[in-house]
């Protein structure tokens, strides 16, 4: 009772928690926040949290990449030369889609690395991407693959 009530009062405790796999609670909501979380480490347990960490760090970093994308197109950046009337009537919508796209590349890999730790937590995890990653995935790949495509025949019609 005490600690609980002591997990309360200081939510910011560096005291780490010890999470039992046969609670029923989520691991991200139990008190202390911002305190690592515990699990036993039985055969390659370390080796795939390490490995879940660095599958949120990768979809984080893709998530930057593509705001910082979005903010390129939306100011109609160039290195160059002016950007065409055409290029300056599709900045917006192209960079509001890569903005919108950076943004569930953020959810998708905070949504997958939860569910993995949860389930880790539970001694249940199995770990691969499920059909909402291979969604986002191919959606954002197909994107970037248009934009592409788009710069490239606008940048050859303006030489012409």
């Amino acid at each position: 009772m005490a600690t609980t009530i002591s997990r309360i009062l200081h939510p910011l405790s560096p005291d780490p928690v010890d999470l039992d796999p046969t609670s029923l609670t989520h691991p991200f909501l139990t008190t202390p926040f911002f305190s690592p979380l515990l699990f036993p480490n039985n055969s390659s347990d370390a080796r795939d949290h390490c490995a879940n960490e660095r599958t949120f760090l990768s979809w984080l970093r893709l998530s930057v990449y593509m705001s910082i994308v979005s903010v390129a197109i939306l100011i109609s950046f160039h290195l160059k030369n002016q950007p065409t009337d055409l290029e300056k009537r599709l900045a917006f919508p192209v960079g509001l889609v890569f903005w919108v796209l950076s943004f569930a590349c953020l959810a998708n890999g905070f949504a997958n690395y939860v569910t993995t730790v949860t389930k880790y937590g539970r001694r249940r995890a199995l770990v691969q991407s499920g059909w909402k990653t291979q969604v986002v995935f191919t959606v954002v790949s197909c994107a970037i693959v248009a934009v592409c495509v788009l710069l490239l025949s606008t940048n050859a019609k303006h030489r012409r």
